[in-house]
């Protein structure tokens, strides 16, 4: 499986969030260098899981759209 990679942008953008919530759940400032560093840690280690729940989520949303078109497709038989 190919690794999770966010660009520089994504990380500029998670950083902040990152360091804003240790502030305020841990009343700890945390630098820029440790938060992009966690930020990747998590990635490596916890986004193979976020990511295949959410291919699990669309493929039960899919599923559940070809049910129903299924079932419109049938209710246009002729009798």
């Amino acid at each position: 499986m190919k690794p999770i990679v966010f660009s520089r942008e994504e990380i500029a953008a998670l950083t902040p969030k990152l360091q804003a919530w240790f502030r305020d759940e841990y009343d700890m400032e945390l630098g820029g260098l440790p938060a992009e560093m966690l930020i990747d840690f998590l990635a490596r280690e916890f986004g193979p899981a976020f990511y295949n729940r959410g291919l699990y989520d669309a493929q039960a949303a899919l599923s559940a759209r070809l049910d129903e078109v299924g079932e419109a497709i049938l209710s246009l038989e002729r009798r």
